[in-house]
């Protein structure tokens, strides 16, 4: 048994690049999965272990509008007796300016009553109690705040009609979600101001948010449930502290996913290194296998061998891909530090590490079969004398592809949890690889058919085409992975060109919203230009032809639905950039009932054609309207629009704010801000190039982390290429020597292994680049509706990238090919 052991780990240690290369791949085909599962974990058992702290309460009311009639009576019922507390919370977006007016900001407001928060606290930077500080006349702000205005805490910050103190600086915020495009930062106001300020009025975009805090826990579902059920407005949502989801928590599971998909795609990619990089293995322990089988040692005594060495390496694998995947998961909460909340605490996960070695021993099980199995093909006589074996009957393909589609999909659906978007999900995964494989296998067949005339060009092509080299693996596992990165990167390219460095010249820049009908006049002398004024009346859809909407069935399209509250407006001619499709004039003269005037983009949530009914609800005024005429938007100009056009005798009288759009040169937009809040506290003007700003930042901050894992995708690729290198190690000896002895020089065959790999390189990086190219054509097309840009001289470094990559990698593989001295091979070479 000793001599068994010490004879496993001499050949482990004469084949250490094979076991090295080996270890590598079983460890990237589990680290990545591990990785986000782990993450995953963690981030669901910090919510479910602080879902209190994460919602600040036990049951949370959100509305448009405010809470009234029977269900704000039935709270105040409640409180009355003893059964609840309540904290009314508000949020709406708000610029703030300093004392002299000289400076100004649009940040995001937050009034909160007494109570807030009923679980967590605010962190102060003081260290002082939240409510000792929030008082009338008093606020709280964000530390990025003070650095942009330029002030600090004691100073004056003017918000609305008042005058506040900042007294402290808020650290944390228990309840804060992820806010992926938050307009500023945050400034905590006491209720006690609320009225004061003079910023909530009727038509005001704000965010009404009832806390509550049970007092006996066992009733926190029974009361719900009644809320829910003295609940009938659409606008209401009503969940408790265990069923809202955060906006943190859906953003990271979504994120997640995705990233869990290029998990998959590292695990298929490691899986081929690691078949690869055993058949080198094995390669190199022929003539042992050879001397064994001579000595009497049957397949299944050699097969159960190198099953330990195998088992050996594959352990080593797990450990290393189980430690790096809790690396990268610590890695992965860094880049992701400015989206998460401060009290979320990595765990190690032990459903994770439990998915991680099911995956290391399947991935092992699938990909290790067959070059194990090839190993009782390998005959003595033929060993000995140097010839190839045997290739493995395609039945033993089409059975390890069967098993390894079906471990995929059970891993797939775990995940989604979904078995219809699984297997669409799957199919994806196996189209992208087919269609890789089938472009790859035609340009091969092209390239075997060229003549080149010269002949470190016919022998490089000749060497794709060498028995065991996985060209065509390497080249699809390439192009798929470089595929991805590519498509995000020339993805994340079209967005900022499209939305930050070619904002259209002319459109509009600066948004004035929550303009009073009464100050209309006043501020269009102020602005001292021609201005144009859309009023905007909110509203819900109730029904379309007597069809009551669903809210829950609506909310599950993927696409813009009716759940959603709309901006309806009133005008009596098209607006620049609008055309009649259906219909030939706005309204019609022979209809005397409500008319409204819909744009193409709701026949697109639902079909409608002119006669068709709708009611709206118009913050609990019923209305009822006939569809008078279809609008589309020629173009692609940035310029308000609305789904619902009514008429002014329609909407006139209704509750309603007035917005407006310029467009300005970027060094009149401060002082202009300034003078109209200063005048009008109550409106927000919004800086399109200052939220553009934030666009880029966050979209550059998620690409690069998704192009960081994609990355690891890259590395299997590579890791497969070098396998390769190491499987065909004999064969490349000898080409090498007989070239050589028939004069060659050691440039020449330099030159020929260079040539492969360029060869492999440019045909992976010019299929992936024509993939990538046409998926973010369709997704600019057909899903973003934004200009395609093509970025030729970007593309050009891509590949070229990739090609040097691919040539590096392939030539430093082969650095003992090269220096191998021709007398040393033909020694072993049979006679004859």
């Amino acid at each position: 048994m000793k001599q068994r052991i010490l004879f496993i780990f001499r050949q482990l240690a004469r084949s250490s690049r094979q076991a090295l290369l080996f270890v590598v791949c079983v460890a990237l085909s589990i680290c990545s999965i591990t990785a986000f599962t782990g993450f995953s974990d963690s981030i669901n058992q910090s919510v479910l272990n602080d879902a209190r702290t994460l919602h600040a309460a036990d049951v949370l009311i959100r509305s448009k509008t405010e809470i009234s009639g029977p269900l704000d009576n039935l709270l105040s019922d409640w409180i009355r007796k003893g059964q609840i507390q309540r904290a009314r919370v508000y949020e709406f977006n708000s610029v703030v300016r300093t004392a002299d007016d000289a400076s100004s900001l649009l940040a995001d407001i937050k009034i909160v009553e007494k109570g807030y928060p009923f679980y967590g606290r605010v962190l102060l930077k003081s260290g002082r109690n939240f409510h000792d500080v929030l008082k009338s006349g008093r606020t709280v702000v964000d530390a990025s705040l003070l650095d942009r205005m330029g002030i600090r805490a004691g100073d004056v910050l003017k918000v609305g009609y008042v005058s506040l103190i900042v007294d402290d600086v808020a650290m944390n915020e228990p309840d804060r979600p992820v806010n992926m495009f938050s307009f500023g930062p945050r400034v905590f106001i006491a209720d006690e101001d609320r009225d004061r300020l003079g910023l909530i009025r009727k038509g005001s975009r704000v965010e009404y948010t009832q806390l509550l805090k049970v007092l006996n826990n066992a009733d926190v579902d029974a009361l719900t449930n009644r809320l829910k059920a003295v609940t009938t407005s659409a606008e209401v949502r009503i969940d408790t502290f265990q069923t809202a989801q955060s906006r943190f928590k859906r953003f990271l599971d979504n994120f997640l996913f995705f990233l869990t998909l290029v998990g998959f795609f590292v695990l298929v990619v490691s899986g081929f290194g690691i078949q690869m990089t055993l058949t080198a293995f094995l390669n190199e322990k022929k003539a042992t296998i050879a001397i064994m089988k001579t000595l009497g040692a049957t397949n299944r005594y050699i097969i159960r061998h190198f099953l330990v060495i195998v088992f050996i390496m594959g352990f080593v694998g797990i450990i290393c891909g189980l430690v790096a995947g809790y690396g990268i998961q610590n890695g992965l909460a860094r880049m992701l530090r400015s989206f998460l909340p401060t009290n979320i605490q990595l765990l190690v996960s032990w459903a994770g590490i439990a998915e991680g070695i099911f995956l290391g021993v399947a991935v092992l099980a699938m990909f290790t079969v067959f070059p194990l199995y090839r190993v009782k093909d390998m005959r003595p006589v033929v060993i000995l004398r140097k010839d190839v074996s045997d290739k493995p009957k395609k039945r033993y393909y089409v059975l390890s592809g069967v098993i390894f589609l079906v471990i995929l999909s059970a891993l797939v659906f775990w995940h989604t949890r979904d078995f219809q978007f699984g297997a669409y999900l799957i199919s994806g995964m196996c189209g992208l690889i087919l269609v890789t494989y089938i472009a790859t296998a035609f340009v091969l067949s092209l390239a075997q058919k060229i003549k080149f005339r010269q002949l470190a060009f016919r022998q490089a092509v000749k060497g794709l085409f060498r028995r065991d080299n996985a060209t065509k693996p390497i080249v699809v596992t390439l192009t798929a992975s470089l595929c991805v990165i590519f498509s995000i990167f020339l993805m994340q390219m079209n967005l900022d060109v499209s939305f930050v460095q070619s904002y259209p010249p002319g459109a509009p820049n600066v948004f004035f919203i929550d303009i009073q009908p009464s100050q209309a006049k006043a501020f269009t002398e102020l602005i001292g230009q021609k201005v144009t004024l859309y009023p905007v009346v909110r509203a819900r859809i109730v029904s379309i032809n007597g069809i009551k909407i669903d809210p829950e069935k609506e909310q599950e399209k993927r696409r813009d639905n009716f759940s959603r509250v709309f901006n309806l407006t009133y005008q009596e001619v098209l607006l620049p950039n609008e055309k009649l499709i259906s219909g030939k004039h706005l309204f019609r003269n022979d209809w005397k009932e409500p008319q409204v005037s819909i744009l193409d983009m709701v026949v697109e949530m639902r079909p409608l054609s002119i006669g068709d009914m709708m009611e709206f609800n118009i913050q609990g005024v019923p209305l009822k309207a006939r569809v008078s005429s279809i609008r589309t938007r020629e173009g692609e100009a940035i310029s308000p629009f609305f789904y619902f056009v009514f008429q002014e005798k329609i909407l006139g009288s209704a509750p309603q704010t007035i917005f407006s759009a310029l467009h300005l040169e970027k060094d009149r937009i401060p002082a202009l801000q300034n003078a109209v809040v200063s005048k009008f506290p109550n409106i927000t003007v919004i800086d399109v190039t200052e939220t553009l700003k934030i666009f880029s930042g966050l979209l550059t901050q998620l690409s690069t982390i998704i192009r960081f894992f994609a990355l690891l995708s890259i590395a299997a690729g590579l890791l497969i290429l070098i396998s390769a290198v190491f499987a065909t190690r004999t064969e490349r000896i000898i080409e090498s020597v007989y070239y050589k002895v028939l004069g060659a020089k050691k440039a020449f065959v330099f030159k020929v292994i260079a040539l492969e790999n360029f060869f492999m390189g440019i045909l992976a990086g010019l299929l992936a680049l024509f993939m990538a190219q046409a998926v973010v054509y369709l997704i600019c097309k057909h899903v973003l509706e934004i200009p395609y840009h093509f970025f030729l001289a970007t593309c050009v470094l891509m590949v070229l990238a990739v090609v040097l990559l691919v040539v590096l990698i392939g030539i430093f593989a082969s650095r003992s090919i090269l220096d191998k001295k021709p007398i040393s091979i033909l020694k072993e070479q049979p006679d004859g």
